[in-house]
């Protein structure tokens, strides 16, 4: 079913087999799912992953993952999104089964953060993505694209950007040569 124009945040990762190489590869198909020209992507960002510490017996210590986030408008309704987003990260290698432990390394993470105001909580969805208010990868990319951007029950994302510490988060350098990321002030 496909709906009115909508723009749709989207956060990436990956901590296996190239990541950034992942993430461009999945900016690729991004791009053809997002309306026109309206794909907008963060910096590529270094982060811990989360129970980065915790050593999982198949997998050891996670590695460090390449996150950013991307803005971009759709018709796909919420759910046919999220079909989508799951069929790019299957393509990329992405393995979900019962041996999968939540937050183990992968290939690659596509996770709806946000569908225009819409809030959202099905069994299969929750929107706004339910740790986005303490996720640092997810809010100093987001800070990047739209400073002033409100996120539907949380408020203002400079805010909630003041409240979560970057955990040694790291903007990757790229062709300008820039580097680590400054807290918002």
């Amino acid at each position: 079913m496909a709906v009115q124009s909508v723009e749709v945040w989207i956060g990436l990762g990956s901590n296996l087999d190239s990541p950034e190489r992942q993430l461009e590869l999945a900016l690729a198909v991004l791009q053809q799912l997002a309306l026109g020209d309206s794909l907008r992507c963060s910096s590529f960002y270094l982060s811990k992953a989360l129970l980065a510490d915790t050593v999982n017996e198949r997998n050891g210590l996670q590695p460090d993952f390449v996150n950013a986030v991307v803005s971009m408008r759709t018709t796909l309704a919420p759910h046919d999104l999220l079909q989508q987003l799951q069929a790019i990260e299957t393509l990329q290698g992405r393995v979900r089964d019962e041996t999968t432990l939540r937050w183990s390394p992968r290939t690659l993470d596509l996770d709806i953060l946000l569908y225009g105001e819409e809030q959202i909580d099905t069994p299969t969805l929750t929107v706004p993505h339910r740790g986005i208010r303490s996720r640092e990868f997810v809010l100093y990319p987001m800070y990047e694209l739209a400073p002033t951007l409100i996120i539907p029950q949380f408020g203002g994302l400079a805010r909630l950007v003041k409240c979560c510490p970057m955990r040694g988060m790291k903007l990757l350098k790229d062709d300008r040569g820039e580097g680590d990321v400054e807290s918002a002030s």
